[in-house]
């Protein structure tokens, strides 16, 4: 991407943003089950396979294992590719339900939509301001109309995790969106080229844990820290240059939890009868948001990651 296409995807990420969409809070009726929680970020660092996570410099992502609840075995569809995963992630089914089977852009004439409702839809609904930056443009499927009140995915290729972050915390900046979304490429890009477990991809694994670095100290200098449940997971895993159905390598992945009540340094195994899969994604950050999914969705919550006043005090 040259220097041109990169200022201009900035500029046009943040002349998305619609102020005249942006509600103040969310609705009267919304009852929070964690009522610190009043705003959510998740991040999906593409193609980030979970044992990657520890052998990369990312002391961001390994300082949230330290201070959250985690698994480093959580499941993502049974495809394990971008779109559908993601999509799955966002609203709650698995790819048979949602409808999003294929893995590329679609030309605006030609876009389909989710059949399940986004976590972005019925966000906005409950009166939550919603944001997503993306670094594919095969996202745009995730842009339902009226659903995100700021919005970046490019027009075509892939955009550099850094500008995709600075995008996010632009918006951070200015405007304070209550559920963002950010999707981070690079990684799955340098697994595509130069394998998974390469050196090249660990160090792009670091390369994403500074952009979450960065979209954390946004959230702080707001004075956030305290009300925003954060969660970085990923669509997928990867062997070789590649990833898909049938290989574990592909189908496992991290899911990070960190923020008020959440409780420190649990390992989500520990409970062999508890498994992760990325339809709980949806289901956890509805729960948190004190929304009720419009339609029945797969995807549990995993109450499991939040400790009592009692608990709390004694991990201190």
């Amino acid at each position: 991407m040259t220097r041109t296409r990169c200022v201009v995807g900035i500029v046009a990420g943040l002349l998305l943003a619609a102020p005249s969409l942006a509600a103040a809070g969310p609705t009267a009726t919304v009852t929070r089950p964690i009522p610190q929680i009043s705003r959510v970020l998740l991040v999906s660092v593409d193609g980030l396979r979970p044992d990657l996570v520890l052998r990369a410099n990312a002391p961001v992502m390994q300082g949230m294992i330290g201070r959250g609840s985690y698994t480093l075995w959580a499941r993502t569809t049974a495809v394990a590719v971008t779109l559908p995963s993601h999509v799955s992630m966002l609203t709650g089914v698995p790819p048979a339900k949602h409808g999003i089977t294929w893995n590329s852009a679609q030309p605006p004439e030609r876009r389909v939509y989710p059949a399940w409702p986004t976590l972005f839809e019925i966000a906005r609904k409950a009166g939550y301001t919603t944001a997503m930056a993306a670094g594919k443009s095969k996202f745009s499927t995730l842009q339902t109309p009226g659903s995100l009140t700021w919005s970046f995915v490019p027009d075509s290729s892939i955009t550099p995790d850094s500008i995709v972050t600075g995008i996010a915390v632009g918006w951070i900046e200015r405007y304070g969106p209550q559920v963002i979304f950010v999707h981070l490429a690079d990684v799955d890009a340098a697994g595509h080229e130069f394998g998974w477990g390469s050196p090249e991809q660990v160090a792009a694994i670091g390369g994403a844990d500074r952009c979450i670095g960065r979209i954390v100290d946004a959230i702080r200098a707001r004075g956030w820290q305290d009300s925003t449940f954060i969660l970085v997971t990923a669509d997928h895993g990867g062997a070789g240059k590649t990833h898909g159905p049938d290989d574990p390598r592909s189908r496992m992945i991290p899911w990070i939890a960190t923020g008020p009540g959440v409780c420190r340094g649990v390992d989500l195994t520990t409970d062999a009868a508890l498994t992760v899969n990325t339809e709980d994604t949806f289901a956890t950050l509805c729960h948190v948001l004190g929304i009720v999914p419009p339609r029945p969705v797969d995807g549990r919550p995993v109450t499991r990651i939040f400790c009592d006043a009692k608990e709390r005090a004694v991990q201190r």
